[in-house]
């Protein structure tokens, strides 16, 4: 029986090559492959600096330690997300608050963050869900008008546009972080990046992914380094960073494919999605549809070879969060979308047979 699941990596021959090319160099970390990465990456989204670290969980860490978050600081996110984007601003001693979703998206309600504003705020955290942007720019005003940090969760993103502009230019953030796990639209393994357009921010970000430490003047040519502040050792190997090098080169290949599978449920199944709006061209990394006893479909597709999966339990109702003052019924969008959101096949290696099979499956099943 032929099997699916909801994504997975695609690797040819060029990434083999890459990888094996490292494996027989002098360096397989800390050498001239990651900062390669780094400016493939700013040359593809047009942002001015990259620091590629060992995984998206770190980059959202990092981002909050060089925003200054600390003990007492408020810091606004989607409670549709992955438990890191809310998980970072609790690493760095903050106070995370959630802001409702838009029903037809799944992506952060801009009305919504405004509420949840408050004298302590200091940050914002939008999660591009599923690969669209969230409205960026008018996050950047409300931003702006309360002198907030803006970091975009673009883990499901690289590769999409927001009005025209690839998500990752910082235009309307001061940073953004990108995940390369290899359910997402490109993969180094594990590892992740942050861009920014701020020199002093990208310092901060160099320093935290090692150990805090600075080499700087003489002490670049001896063995000596200053340790200045606190760090990580978030540090991506030239083994990751040559496979990220030659899957970025495939990316806009990756999009198109991913755009037509999405094309094709939405022209075949009939079943209520997600929308896209008119300021985004996504790479969709999900295509959830809405089902109504998911928990019985989610069984029966496995049975017949569909190993899927829901994105997310919303944050809010884990259990640690709960222990905030987190209830059921805070946020009735995110969790009206919980109740039957189920994500289906999204991958480039899908052929047309492949997606008459898995739409026919599913048809079957809803009968």
């Amino acid at each position: 029986m032929q099997t699916y699941t909801y994504g997975k990596q695609f690797l040819d021959k060029n990434d083999y090559q890459a990888v094996l090319e490292v494996l027989q160099s002098d360096y397989l970390t800390c050498g001239p492959k990651v900062t390669e990465f780094e400016r493939a990456l700013c040359a593809y989204t047009g942002a001015k600096y990259c620091v590629a670290v060992s995984n998206a969980t770190a980059a959202l860490h990092l981002t909050m330690l060089v925003s200054g978050i600390g003990q007492g600081d408020e810091v606004i996110t989607s409670p549709i997300t992955f438990l890191s984007s809310a998980n970072c601003v609790r690493f760095a001693g903050g106070t995370v608050k959630f802001a409702d979703i838009e029903a037809d998206t799944a992506n952060v309600d801009v009305k919504e963050i405004e509420k949840q504003i408050t004298p302590k705020t200091k940050a914002i955290i939008p999660v591009h869900f599923a690969g669209q942007s969230c409205d960026m720019e008018k996050i950047h005003e409300l931003a702006k008008k309360h002198n907030l940090f803006i970091v975009e969760d673009a883990a499901h993103a690289i590769g999409s546009e927001y009005k025209g502009t690839k998500v990752g230019s910082c235009k309307f953030s001061d940073m953004a972080v990108f995940s390369f796990h290899p359910v997402k639209n490109i993969t180094t393994g594990e590892g992740g990046a942050i861009t920014t357009n701020s020199e002093k921010l990208y310092k901060k970000l160099l320093s935290y992914r090692s150990h805090g430490t600075h080499k700087e003047g003489e002490m670049t040519h001896t063995w000596e380094y200053e340790m200045r502040e606190l760090g990580y050792n978030y540090r991506l190997t030239d083994i990751q960073a040559a496979l990220g090098i030659s899957q970025l080169k495939k990316l806009e290949q990756f999009k198109k494919r991913r755009r037509e599978i999405v094309q094709f449920y939405n022209e075949n199944l009939g079943l209520p999605h997600l929308i896209e709006k008119e300021f985004s061209n996504a790479c969709f990394h999900l295509y959830p549809v809405f089902i109504e006893k998911r928990k019985e479909f989610y069984f029966k597709a496995k049975e017949k070879g569909l190993n899927l999966q829901v994105h997310y339990i919303p944050v809010h109702l884990q259990s640690y969060y709960q222990e905030f003052g987190y209830k059921k019924g805070d946020f009735p969008k995110a969790e009206a979308y919980y109740e039957k959101c189920i994500s289906l096949p999204l991958y480039p290696s899908l052929t047309g047979d492949d997606l008459i099979t898995i739409t026919k499956t599913v048809r079957e099943l809803l009968k």
